[in-house]
């Protein structure tokens, strides 16, 4: 009996050491990637493209090849993978590939050699080529028959802030949505949001603040605010405060 009691008390730690983990796991996640749009409703200022994604989906003719196009941190990745989880695609059939670092030829015949294969659970397999205007003129070359036939089962999505850099060869194969960048009004109400989230407050004007620093971006506005909120200790942040972590000038606004 001792020993049973033991054992179990053994077991009951590993649980509650596995629980403490996985909440400290969460905590300290950044907060873009804790509150990044997980369906097309979540996502703000892009009912352009989020409605007509759906409405593809629904009757069923859903493109091969997609390109994202649109300013740092406005949310082209996250599109592309909620597009790809609307698809029923999971995570085994999702491949995410940063072409600022996989430049070459040789990366792109890899993909051209596994698009053959079937996909493990899934009825697609899903390539994002994030950074795309960074791939070679040889990695262009090698992706566009593939783009441009594709096997059923295949689709690509790239993503790029500078879609001038990439060939009319590979855009004219794709379908094209520029994402419109947030308004000052939207990223101070996420950021807003995102603060009584985290049961702290943000006043107005160092809200306001925080949206203009991010220029237009939903991942700078949320670092900023991570950051603040990290080093400031009160329950609610005014503006002074947003100007001594920052380094903003007073009279930003």
């Amino acid at each position: 009996d001792g020993y049973k009691l033991a054992t179990r008390g053994t077991k009951n730690f590993e649980w509650i050491s596995v629980i403490i983990l996985r909440m400290n796991e969460v905590k300290n996640v950044a907060l873009y990637r804790k509150y990044r749009p997980s369906k097309f409703a979540d996502v703000v200022g892009q009912e352009h493209i989020t409605d007509v994604l759906a409405a593809c989906i629904a009757a069923g003719k859903v493109g091969h090849a997609f390109l994202f196009t649109g300013s740092r941190g406005i949310g082209k990745t996250t599109i592309a993978r909620i597009l790809a989880a609307e698809l029923g695609v999971s995570s085994k059939d999702l491949y995410e590939i940063d072409a600022a670092s996989h430049t070459g030829v040789d990366d792109i015949r890899e993909i051209r050699e596994s698009v053959h294969t079937l996909p493990f659970d899934s009825p697609y397999k899903i390539y994002i080529l994030d950074e795309a205007h960074m791939l070679s003129k040889s990695a262009f070359n090698a992706l566009l028959k593939t783009l441009e036939e594709p096997p059923a089962h295949v689709i690509f999505m790239l993503a790029t802030t500078e879609p001038e850099k990439l060939p009319d060869t590979i855009t004219s194969r794709c379908e094209i949505y520029t994402l419109k960048q947030p308004s000052r009004e939207v990223l101070q109400q996420t950021i807003e949001e995102i603060a009584k989230k985290e049961e702290r407050s943000i006043g107005l004007s160092a809200a306001n603040l925080v949206a203009i620093l991010a220029e237009g971006s939903f991942r700078d506005a949320i670092g900023t605010l991570q950051k603040i909120l990290s080093a400031s200790k009160n329950k609610k942040v005014e503006i002074e405060e947003v100007e001594k972590i920052t380094g903003a000038p007073r009279g930003e606004l």
